[in-house]
């Protein structure tokens, strides 16, 4: 599936992905620096309904963030990760093991530990203020 976003459009277009996606709580982001994986993070934590400011995680690598109902939502910057053994010491797999909802940037870094299951966004750069979204499931 491809959505075409215009940034202005984003909420609309997490609520969408989020229908989408609703089986899945591994979220996978993929895209060149810039391309709005945190942005769009941040429309799919406020669409669940987050009561935390969400950030990049790049220099903590882990954000933890709480919905109105107390469920956690992680947030991951795998960027800074020299390899997948940093992510095995930080003890990822037992959060993708929560059921909660983990939204991962820079996936590719941590592939063998990935879990099965997962939902895949590919973000693709078209101008300054648009995107295609292709979801993989």
């Amino acid at each position: 599936m491809i959505l075409k976003s215009v940034w202005k459009e984003l909420s609309h277009i997490a609520c969408q992905l989020l229908s989408y996606g609703a089986d899945h709580r591994i979220w996978l982001l993929e895209g060149p620096i810039g391309s709005g994986k945190t942005t769009l993070i941040k429309e799919l934590c406020k669409a669940l309904k987050t009561v935390h400011t969400v950030n990049s995680p790049t220099f903590s690598i882990i954000n933890e963030y709480e919905t109105v109902d107390y469920m956690p939502i992680y947030h991951f910057d795998c960027y800074r990760l020299d390899n997948v053994n940093d992510a095995i010491a930080l003890d990822f797999e037992s959060y993708f093991a929560s059921g909660c909802y983990c939204f991962i940037e820079w996936p590719s870094k941590i592939q063998s530990i990935l879990p099965l299951d997962y939902f895949l966004i590919t973000i693709e750069v078209k101008t300054a203020t648009s995107r295609n979204l292709i979801c993989h499931i």
